[in-house]
C-alpha cells in the first residue's frame, strides 16, 4: 500500500513538473528526447548510483544501461564533431595561386 502511495506522490510530482515547465503534449506534438536529454539521463543515473539509489541485485542493469548510454553520447558527439570538421574545410577558402 505504501508503494502505491508512493508512485501517486511521484506521479503528480512529474505532472506538476510537467506543468510548470510546459513539457506538456498536445496530440499533434509527438514526444522526443533530445541528445541534451539523454546526457542528463547518464547525469541522474551517475548522481544516484553515488546516492545509494540502487539495491545490489539492480546495479549490474543499472550499469549497463549507463555505459550504453555514455558510449551512444560519445559516438554522437564524435560524429557531430567530425562533421563540423569536415564543413568547417569546405567553407575555408583557397588561397593557392593561380
Amino acid at each position: 500500500m505504501a508503494k502505491n502511495k508512493e508512485q501517486v506522490e511521484v506521479q503528480q510530482e512529474v505532472e506538476t513538473q510537467q506543468t510548470e515547465t510546459g513539457t506538456e503534449f498536445t496530440e499533434s506534438e509527438a514526444p522526443s528526447v533530445s541528445l541534451r536529454d539523454l546526457d542528463q539521463l547518464a547525469q541522474v543515473i551517475d548522481l544516484a548510483s553515488q546516492r545509494g539509489a540502487f539495491r545490489g541485485g539492480e546495479l549490474a542493469v543499472v550499469g549497463t544501461l549507463y555505459n550504453k548510454l555514455v558510449a551512444f553520447l560519445t559516438n554522437v558527439k564524435a560524429q557531430q564533431d567530425a562533421q563540423q570538421e569536415s564543413g568547417a574545410e569546405e567553407v575555408a577558402p583557397e588561397t593557392g595561386e593561380e
